[in-house]
Protein backbone atom coordinates (compact mmCIF):
# COMPACT_ATOMS: atom_id res chain seq x y z
CA UNK A 1 0.00 0.00 0.00
CA UNK A 2 3.06 2.31 0.84
CA UNK A 3 3.79 2.53 -2.51
CA UNK A 4 0.65 2.91 -3.96
CA UNK A 5 -0.15 5.82 -1.62
CA UNK A 6 3.65 7.32 -2.02
CA UNK A 7 2.34 7.24 -6.35
CA UNK A 8 -0.31 9.19 -5.21
CA UNK A 9 1.15 11.61 -3.19
CA UNK A 10 3.53 12.48 -6.34
CA UNK A 11 0.72 13.01 -8.66
CA UNK A 12 -1.20 15.48 -6.72
CA UNK A 13 1.97 17.06 -6.38
CA UNK A 14 2.88 17.03 -9.78
CA UNK A 15 -0.47 18.69 -10.08
CA UNK A 16 -0.70 21.50 -7.33
CA UNK A 17 3.08 22.63 -8.43
CA UNK A 18 2.29 22.45 -12.60
CA UNK A 19 -0.91 22.75 -12.85
CA UNK A 20 -0.73 19.99 -15.72
CA UNK A 21 -2.06 16.27 -15.29
CA UNK A 22 0.58 13.62 -14.54
CA UNK A 23 0.45 12.04 -18.39
CA UNK A 24 1.09 16.22 -19.35
CA UNK A 25 4.01 16.63 -17.34
CA UNK A 26 5.69 13.20 -18.13
CA UNK A 27 5.18 14.26 -21.72
CA UNK A 28 6.84 17.61 -21.29
CA UNK A 29 9.43 16.04 -19.69
CA UNK A 30 10.20 13.19 -22.76
CA UNK A 31 9.87 16.29 -25.64
CA UNK A 32 12.41 18.65 -23.22
CA UNK A 33 14.96 15.75 -22.96
CA UNK A 34 14.79 15.02 -27.07
CA UNK A 35 15.21 18.64 -27.60
CA UNK A 36 18.59 18.76 -25.29
CA UNK A 37 20.10 15.91 -26.99
CA UNK A 38 19.30 17.44 -30.16
CA UNK A 39 20.87 20.81 -29.46
CA UNK A 40 23.14 19.90 -27.87
CA UNK A 41 24.32 17.54 -30.83
CA UNK A 42 24.83 20.23 -32.53
CA UNK A 43 26.97 22.04 -30.44
CA UNK A 44 29.62 19.46 -29.16
CA UNK A 45 32.90 19.41 -30.49
CA UNK A 46 33.19 16.60 -33.78
CA UNK A 47 35.70 14.08 -32.99
CA UNK A 48 38.73 14.10 -34.58
CA UNK A 49 39.54 11.81 -36.55
CA UNK A 50 43.44 11.06 -37.63
CA UNK A 51 44.31 11.79 -41.67
CA UNK A 52 45.13 8.29 -43.76
CA UNK A 53 49.00 9.19 -43.40
CA UNK A 54 48.61 9.77 -39.45
CA UNK A 55 46.89 6.09 -39.40
CA UNK A 56 49.29 4.50 -41.18
CA UNK A 57 52.14 5.54 -39.22
CA UNK A 58 49.71 4.21 -35.99
CA UNK A 59 49.15 0.50 -37.62
CA UNK A 60 52.57 0.10 -39.08
CA UNK A 61 55.41 1.03 -36.87
CA UNK A 62 58.68 2.00 -38.50
CA UNK A 63 61.26 -0.29 -39.53
CA UNK A 64 64.85 0.33 -37.35
CA UNK A 65 67.07 1.90 -39.39
CA UNK A 66 69.87 0.87 -41.83
CA UNK A 67 73.25 1.88 -41.62
CA UNK A 68 74.26 3.39 -45.26
CA UNK A 69 78.10 4.01 -44.30
CA UNK A 70 79.20 5.88 -47.33
CA UNK A 71 76.97 7.17 -50.31
CA UNK A 72 77.02 9.81 -52.56
CA UNK A 73 74.69 12.92 -53.27
CA UNK A 74 73.42 11.13 -56.24
CA UNK A 75 72.46 7.63 -54.13
CA UNK A 76 71.11 10.28 -51.48
CA UNK A 77 68.37 11.60 -53.55
CA UNK A 78 66.78 8.17 -54.05
CA UNK A 79 65.19 8.53 -50.16
CA UNK A 80 63.80 11.78 -50.88
CA UNK A 81 60.21 9.94 -49.63
CA UNK A 82 58.75 9.43 -53.22
CA UNK A 83 59.34 5.56 -52.64
CA UNK A 84 57.38 4.56 -49.57
CA UNK A 85 59.49 1.21 -49.38
CA UNK A 86 62.50 3.41 -48.55
CA UNK A 87 63.59 5.18 -46.01
CA UNK A 88 63.15 8.99 -45.57
CA UNK A 89 66.97 10.81 -45.14
CA UNK A 90 68.12 14.12 -45.22
CA UNK A 91 71.86 15.29 -44.68
CA UNK A 92 73.53 17.88 -42.44
CA UNK A 93 77.03 18.75 -43.35
CA UNK A 94 77.36 15.54 -44.86
CA UNK A 95 76.05 13.37 -41.73
CA UNK A 96 73.12 11.37 -42.85
CA UNK A 97 70.05 10.98 -40.69
CA UNK A 98 67.15 9.17 -41.07
CA UNK A 99 63.69 11.18 -40.69
CA UNK A 100 61.34 8.61 -41.42
CA UNK A 101 59.46 9.23 -38.15
CA UNK A 102 58.77 12.61 -39.77
CA UNK A 103 57.47 11.59 -42.57
CA UNK A 104 54.69 14.39 -42.29
CA UNK A 105 57.18 17.35 -42.33
CA UNK A 106 59.40 16.02 -44.20
CA UNK A 107 58.21 13.59 -47.24
CA UNK A 108 55.99 14.63 -50.09
CA UNK A 109 53.16 16.94 -49.47
CA UNK A 110 55.32 18.31 -46.23
CA UNK A 111 56.15 21.79 -45.70
CA UNK A 112 60.28 20.79 -45.93
CA UNK A 113 59.76 17.86 -48.30
CA UNK A 114 62.58 19.77 -50.77
CA UNK A 115 64.85 19.21 -48.38
CA UNK A 116 64.44 15.37 -48.25
CA UNK A 117 67.48 13.44 -49.95
CA UNK A 118 69.38 15.85 -49.90
CA UNK A 119 72.34 17.77 -47.86
CA UNK A 120 70.31 20.71 -47.08
CA UNK A 121 73.07 22.70 -44.67
CA UNK A 122 73.28 25.91 -46.70
CA UNK A 123 69.32 26.37 -46.43
CA UNK A 124 69.08 25.73 -42.94
CA UNK A 125 71.82 28.21 -41.96
CA UNK A 126 70.10 31.12 -44.07
CA UNK A 127 66.18 29.19 -43.63
CA UNK A 128 66.25 29.53 -47.48
CA UNK A 129 63.38 27.21 -49.53
CA UNK A 130 65.67 28.71 -52.79
CA UNK A 131 66.74 25.82 -55.12
CA UNK A 132 70.00 27.23 -55.38
CA UNK A 133 70.88 27.13 -51.83
CA UNK A 134 69.70 22.93 -51.63
CA UNK A 135 73.18 22.17 -51.25
CA UNK A 136 75.52 21.10 -48.59
CA UNK A 137 78.13 23.88 -49.46
CA UNK A 138 78.28 26.41 -46.40
CA UNK A 139 80.97 28.38 -48.00
CA UNK A 140 80.74 32.11 -47.24
CA UNK A 141 78.45 31.70 -44.71
CA UNK A 142 78.50 34.44 -41.49
CA UNK A 143 78.55 33.30 -37.67
CA UNK A 144 74.50 33.73 -36.94
CA UNK A 145 74.27 31.20 -40.33
CA UNK A 146 76.54 29.06 -39.04
CA UNK A 147 75.07 29.17 -35.31
CA UNK A 148 71.90 28.58 -36.95
CA UNK A 149 72.86 25.61 -38.76
CA UNK A 150 74.80 24.07 -35.68
CA UNK A 151 71.46 23.98 -33.81
CA UNK A 152 69.97 22.30 -36.40
CA UNK A 153 72.71 19.75 -36.49
CA UNK A 154 72.03 19.47 -32.45
CA UNK A 155 68.48 18.93 -33.00
CA UNK A 156 68.47 16.22 -35.80
CA UNK A 157 71.78 14.56 -33.59
CA UNK A 158 69.28 14.31 -30.65
CA UNK A 159 65.87 13.38 -32.24
CA UNK A 160 67.37 11.17 -35.33
CA UNK A 161 69.61 8.53 -35.46
CA UNK A 162 72.90 9.01 -38.28
CA UNK A 163 72.54 6.51 -41.21
CA UNK A 164 75.60 7.60 -42.94
CA UNK A 165 77.80 10.03 -44.31
CA UNK A 166 77.88 11.72 -47.59
CA UNK A 167 80.66 10.18 -50.10
CA UNK A 168 83.12 13.53 -51.29
CA UNK A 169 84.12 13.40 -54.63
CA UNK A 170 88.41 13.14 -55.19
CA UNK A 171 89.23 15.33 -57.87
CA UNK A 172 92.45 13.24 -60.34
CA UNK A 173 95.51 15.35 -59.53
CA UNK A 174 97.33 15.43 -62.95
CA UNK A 175 101.08 14.78 -62.73
CA UNK A 176 103.00 18.20 -64.84
CA UNK A 177 105.93 16.26 -65.49
CA UNK A 178 104.18 13.30 -67.16
CA UNK A 179 102.68 15.82 -70.06
CA UNK A 180 106.02 17.40 -71.01
CA UNK A 181 107.73 13.84 -71.15
CA UNK A 182 106.73 13.89 -74.92
CA UNK A 183 108.25 17.18 -75.51
CA UNK A 184 111.53 15.58 -74.17
CA UNK A 185 111.76 13.02 -76.43
CA UNK A 186 110.66 14.50 -79.31
CA UNK A 187 114.19 16.76 -78.65
CA UNK A 188 116.18 13.93 -77.59
CA UNK A 189 115.27 12.20 -81.22
CA UNK A 190 115.76 15.72 -82.99
CA UNK A 191 119.11 16.16 -81.76
CA UNK A 192 120.12 12.54 -82.60
CA UNK A 193 118.64 12.98 -86.00
CA UNK A 194 120.64 15.67 -86.54
CA UNK A 195 123.66 14.47 -85.39
CA UNK A 196 124.84 12.31 -88.26
CA UNK A 197 123.86 15.39 -90.48
CA UNK A 198 126.52 17.10 -89.09
CA UNK A 199 129.14 14.44 -89.36
CA UNK A 200 130.02 14.51 -92.93
CA UNK A 201 130.54 17.95 -92.47
CA UNK A 202 133.12 17.49 -89.88
CA UNK A 203 134.53 14.32 -92.11
CA UNK A 204 134.88 16.56 -95.20
CA UNK A 205 136.91 19.24 -93.04
CA UNK A 206 139.15 16.89 -92.21
CA UNK A 207 139.83 15.40 -95.50
CA UNK A 208 140.44 19.30 -96.91
CA UNK A 209 142.64 19.76 -94.27
CA UNK A 210 144.91 16.88 -95.10
CA UNK A 211 144.56 17.35 -98.82
CA UNK A 212 146.05 21.04 -97.64
CA UNK A 213 148.92 19.65 -96.05
CA UNK A 214 149.98 17.29 -98.54
CA UNK A 215 150.08 19.72 -101.22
Amino acid sequence: MAPLQLWETFKEAITAYTGLSPATFFTVVAIALTLYHLVSGFFSTPSVRASPREALEEVEPLPPPVQLGEITEEELSAYDGSDPKKPLLMAIKGQIYDISQSRMFYGPGGPYALFAGKDASRALAKMSFEKEDLTGDIEGLGPFELDALQDWEYKFMSKYVKVGQIKKETVPVTDGSTGEAPETTDNTEKVVEDAPKEAPVENSHSEEVKEGAKE
